[in-house]
C-alpha cells in the first residue's frame, strides 16, 4: 500500500477515474462529493412512475473518437449503439439538425444536389467576414443570414444569456453543416448509450478496495493539510472563495411532466423561436430505444445564469471575464499539492469523452511525477 494520502473532491467521472488510476496502482484514495449522489451532472436514475431511465440533470450522449476511452467505458459498462437525432422547431415547423441537405432543401423549398447546395450555401453566406470571431461572424459567414437566424440567433440567445455577437465562435464550429442527408448529430467513430444508465458506470469505477467514498460532504479547505495531494473538481473561483468574483456559468431548470404515450416521437427537439420560453424539450424514454414503456416522462430546458445557488453547468467563458480568470489560473499555478481537473476545475467545456480521456491523463502524470519526484502540476492540461 502506498503511503501517500489522496484526497479527490468530487464524485463525477473526473473524480472517479483519477480515483480508481491511483487505487489500482496502491493508493489510498477518500473520495467526498457535496451531493447525496455520485455520478456529478451524468447521474440517471428510473422513473419510478413511468420506468423510464431518466438522465437527471439533462441528456447525455456518449461519442468518442478515442479508442482507449470507448474501452475504458466499456470496462465498466454494456454500451448500447445510439445515434443522437435532432429535431428543430422554427417558424412552425420541424427540420433536422445539424443543418443538412434535407434542411437546406426543406427550408428553401428547393431539391438541390449536394454540389448545388454548396454552391448555394456559399452564395448565401457572407464572404466579406474573412476571420470571424463572434458566433455571429462565424454563423452568417457559412449559412447566411436565414438559416443563422431561423436556427441559431434566438436559440443561442435563450441558451447563453448573450447575444451571438458577443460569444466566441469557436462554439458554433463544434456544429456542423452537411451537404448530405445524414442527420446523424454527431460524427465520432464510437457512439453509444450504456444500458443501464451512467450511475452504475460511476459505482463501478468507485468499486475499489482502495476507496472510500462520502457524500454529502462539503470540501474544508482547512483540511489540505491532512492530505498529501488533492484532486479538484469543483468550481476554480469557489475553491479560491471568489476573492476576485465570481465566474461566469450558465444553470439550467428543468420542467418535468409525463405524458401518455408517444409525446414528440424523438428525443431531443429544439424550440429556436422567442414564444417558447425553454430551448429544448427532452423525451427520455428516446434515449434508451431498446426498452419498451406505456408511458413517457419529458423535461422542459430552461437556461439561465447560475447564481451562488445553483449547480453550475458550463463556463460561459465571456471575453470581459478572462482577466478574472487569469487571476485565478495563477494562484492555482502556485499551488503545491493541489490540481485542478474536469469542466468546473479547469473552467472549460468538456464533453464526457474529453473528461475521461483527460483525468486518465492526470493520474499518468501524476504516477510519473511520484515516480520521479518531480512536483505534480496545477493543471494537466492547457487552461488558458
Amino acid at each position: 500500500m502506498n503511503s501517500k494520502n489522496i484526497l479527490v473532491v468530487g464524485a463525477g467521472f473526473s473524480g472517479a477515474i483519477i480515483a480508481r488510476q491511483l487505487a489500482e496502482n496502491g493508493y489510498k484514495i477518500r473520495v467526498i462529493d457535496s451531493r447525496n449522489h455520485i455520478a456529478g451532472n451524468c447521474y440517471s436514475e428510473r422513473d419510478k412512475r413511468s420506468g423510464v431511465m431518466v438522465h437527471t440533470y439533462g441528456p447525455h450522449i456518449f461519442h468518442t473518437d478515442n479508442e482507449e476511452v470507448w474501452e475504458y467505458l466499456n470496462q465498466h459498462a454494456e454500451m448500447m449503439p445510439y445515434v443522437n437525432r435532432v429535431k428543430a422547431t422554427t417558424k412552425e415547423r420541424v427540420y433536422s439538425l445539424p443543418i443538412n441537405l434535407h434542411t437546406i432543401n426543406q427550408f428553401f423549398n428547393k431539391t438541390l444536389s449536394p454540389d448545388e447546395a454548396k454552391k448555394f450555401i456559399l452564395e448565401k453566406g457572407q464572404a466579406d467576414i474573412v476571420n470571424p470571431e463572434t458566433f455571429e461572424e462565424q454563423a452568417l459567414k457559412f449559412v447566411g443570414k436565414e438559416l443563422y437566424e431561423a436556427f441559431f440567433k434566438t436559440y443561442t440567445i435563450k441558451q447563453w444569456g448573450l447575444n451571438p455577437s458577443e460569444l466566441p465562435a469557436s462554439i458554433l464550429k463544434r456544429l456542423p453543416i452537411r451537404f448530405n442527408y445524414d442527420d446523424n448529430y454527431f460524427n465520432h467513430k464510437y457512439q453509444g448509450m450504456p444500458k443501464d444508465g451512467y450511475t452504475p458506470i460511476v459505482e463501478s469505477i468507485l468499486n475499489h478496495i482502495n476507496i472510500e467514498t462520502s457524500l454529502n460532504v462539503v470540501f474544508d479547505k482547512n483540511e489540505i493539510e491532512a492530505y498529501d495531494h488533492i484532486f479538484y473538481s469543483g468550481p476554480l473561483d469557489a475553491f479560491y472563495e471568489h476573492q476576485f468574483g465570481r465566474l461566469g456559468y450558465r444553470t439550467l431548470d428543468f420542467e418535468k411532466f409525463h405524458y401518455s404515450g408517444d409525446y414528440q416521437g424523438c428525443a431531443v427537439m429544439n424550440y429556436c423561436d422567442e414564444k417558447e420560453e425553454y430551448t429544448r424539450i427532452t423525451e427520455h424514454k428516446y434515449f434508451a430505444p431498446w426498452e419498451t414503456h406505456t408511458e413517457s416522462v419529458c423535461y422542459k430546458e430552461f437556461s439561465r445564469s447560475c447564481t451562488e445557488k445553483d449547480i453550475p453547468y458550463y463556463p460561459i467563458r465571456q471575453v470581459g471575464e478572462m482577466e478574472m480568470l487569469y487571476k485565478y489560473l495563477e494562484l492555482a499555478e502556485k499551488e503545491n499539492k493541489i490540481t485542478f481537473v474536469g469542466r468546473l476545475g479547469t473552467y472549460r467545456y468538456l464533453d464526457m469523452d474529453v473528461t475521461i480521456s483527460e483525468a486518465l491523463k492526470t493520474s499518468r502524470v501524476f504516477l510519473e511525477c511520484c515516480e520521479t519526484k518531480n512536483k505534480m502540476p496545477a493543471f494537466t492540461v492547457s487552461v488558458r
